[in-house]
């Protein structure tokens, strides 16, 4: 994956405005944004330093650089920690000996339990490089049609960047985009994420890789889902992180009566069938 914390702060560094930090302007530059020189002076660190952590040939730098590097780049508390996850990654990088085993694809029983209970509303497990490990009759019901489940194993990041309905059936489709790139850094360890990125990324194309490595952090509004049956869905989630087993439990709420009714309206014949793929 190159190198990741470099990339993210020369994205957040060309998109920064000088003037927006009180900087002056010092005319045409043959790139946008903030100046190397610049945010390195803000950082109290030396230009030569900050070259060698953007071109990810200094992989270890300080918490106390990091937290120096945020404060200079005006960072939101979710970037923040993206720049402090990255930090991390990159140094284990440095010290791994062990390459990290793959993610788990099974769901633990009590899981299993848990969507049970959920029945009939929406919800789903899934990991980090988006397969989609369980689900209730609802999320079939709200996705049918789409395609979204018809791979074995189904996969929601290779949906989103390879199959061209998911352009039509998710409203906001650059926002979902945005948001599975993202996750893959939060994949359980580089390697993982490393070997769906050289799977995915041949059938992806260049719209995944420029994604991948512009570290946008999403914002995860309301899920906004064109169903082929002629539903406009309008859902709200709550992502529940099992720790224990690099998996979420993802729940989708109607937001408000009139995807409530078609959600009715497409779980009717389907409810009761609990599926989990291992």
């Amino acid at each position: 994956m190159g190198k990741p914390l470099g990339d993210f702060i020369r994205a957040k560094r060309d998109s920064i405005q000088p003037e927006s930090l009180g900087l002056p302007d010092r005319g045409r530059r043959r790139s946008p944004g903030l100046r190397r020189l610049d945010l390195a002076a803000r950082a109290g660190i030396s230009v030569e330093y900050l070259t060698r952590i953007e071109q990810g040939r200094d992989r270890n730098p300080s918490r106390a650089v990091v937290n120096a590097l945020a404060d200079a780049l005006s960072l939101a508390p979710s970037e923040r920690s993206h720049l402090r996850y990255l930090a991390k990654i990159t140094g284990d990088q440095c010290s791994a000996q062990i390459r990290p085993a793959p993610p788990p694809r099974q769901v633990r029983p009590a899981v299993l339990g848990t969507l049970r209970l959920l029945e009939p509303g929406i919800a789903i497990v899934t990991n980090r490089l988006g397969d989609v490990l369980a689900r209730t009759s609802a999320y079939e019901s709200i996705t049918s049609g789409s395609g979204l489940l018809d791979a074995d194993p189904p996969n929601l990041t290779r949906f989103v960047f390879t199959d061209p309905r998911a352009r039509t059936f998710f409203a906001d489709w650059d926002d979902i985009a945005d948001e599975h790139v993202f996750d893959l850094w939060l994949a359980p360890s580089v390697e993982n994420s490393e070997w769906l990125t050289a799977e995915l990324g041949p059938v992806a194309g260049p719209e995944f890789t420029r994604r991948l490595n512009r570290h946008v952090v999403p914002r995860r509004g309301p899920l906004r889902l064109n169903h082929p049956a002629g539903h406009e869905l309008r859902l709200l989630r709550e992502t529940f992180e099992l720790p224990a087993d690099a998996q979420q439990l993802v729940v989708l709420h109607p937001a408000d009566e009139r995807t409530a009714r078609a959600v009715d309206e497409l779980n009717r014949p389907a409810h009761g069938r609990l599926r989990s793929i291992s």
